[in-house]
């Protein structure tokens, strides 16, 4: 049990198999995030980009090394604890049948009507709530208000800032979404990732500039890792992958 989370996570020797019988997904995997500091992961798809993630909330366990949140284990944390610690916004958005504000306080049951709206903004879909017919009473789903793929990941990102964890796993999702949305999204994320210990699943390479550390893995290794101008300099595989965005990324 962890009272005060600070929110250092360390990948110590980390493997992770699905089988004895198939290749390491993850193999030797060693790095730290301070508590505040910020990792981005890219590599190709299949690389072991998400399942790292999963294993710091522990969607997965590893099955080598381990996986530590302020130094304890994450298999010793009990899950109310950990889900308290560690936040995960990512492409699979689930809202419940019920109404917005309902959506909203499930991470945060005693909420006032103020904070739902403070979150809110900070996400970007205030001011499409309050536009509803019932605001805020709105219910999402079914037979109620059906909410587009960038306002469920805004409403996902609100209720996050709800719960307010010190630990935050961004499975980059932005990747369905036009532009205006994208960009609504990824202010919404930024002001969510203020003063949290980060780890980003990067898809897009222009979002994680600013990353105190990025990591590349390639078939489930760490092949290079590096500031965003260390590996520039490097002129490795990074250095490869941001050529061909450039090249693929269209002018805005």
């Amino acid at each position: 049990h962890l009272d005060q989370v600070k929110g250092e996570i360390r990948f110590e020797d980390v493997e992770f198999r699905y089988d004895d019988k198939g290749a390491p997904i993850l193999d030797a995997i060693d790095v730290t995030v301070p508590a505040g500091g910020s990792l981005a992961v890219v590599g190709p798809t299949g690389s072991g980009k998400s399942t790292l993630s999963y294993l710091v909330p522990r969607l997965y366990d590893v099955t080598g090394g381990r996986v530590t949140l302020d130094g304890v284990d994450v298999r010793d944390l009990d899950f109310d604890t950990l889900a308290r610690a560690v936040g995960v916004v990512s492409q699979e958005t689930y809202l419940f049948h019920a109404s917005v504000a309902e959506n909203l306080r499930f991470a945060k049951p005693d909420a006032t009507e103020e904070e739902l709206h403070t979150a809110a903004r900070a996400a970007q879909i205030h001011d499409h709530i309050a536009a509803l017919p019932d605001g805020y009473d709105t219910v999402v789903g079914e037979r109620g208000h059906r909410f587009s793929g960038g306002e469920k990941q805004r409403l996902a990102i609100a209720r996050t800032i709800l719960r307010d964890p010190p630990v935050l796993v961004l499975d980059e999702a932005t990747s369905a979404l036009d532009t205006r949305t994208e960009h609504a999204v990824q202010e919404a994320i930024d002001a969510l990732s203020a003063n949290r210990t980060t780890i980003t699943i990067a898809h897009r390479l222009s979002t994680i500039r600013g990353a105190d550390q990025i990591v590349v893995l390639d078939a489930g290794r760490a092949v290079e890792r590096g500031t965003h101008e260390e590996l520039l300099d490097q002129g490795g595989r990074y250095a490869a992958l941001v050529h061909r965005d450039a090249q693929l990324e269209p002018t805005r």
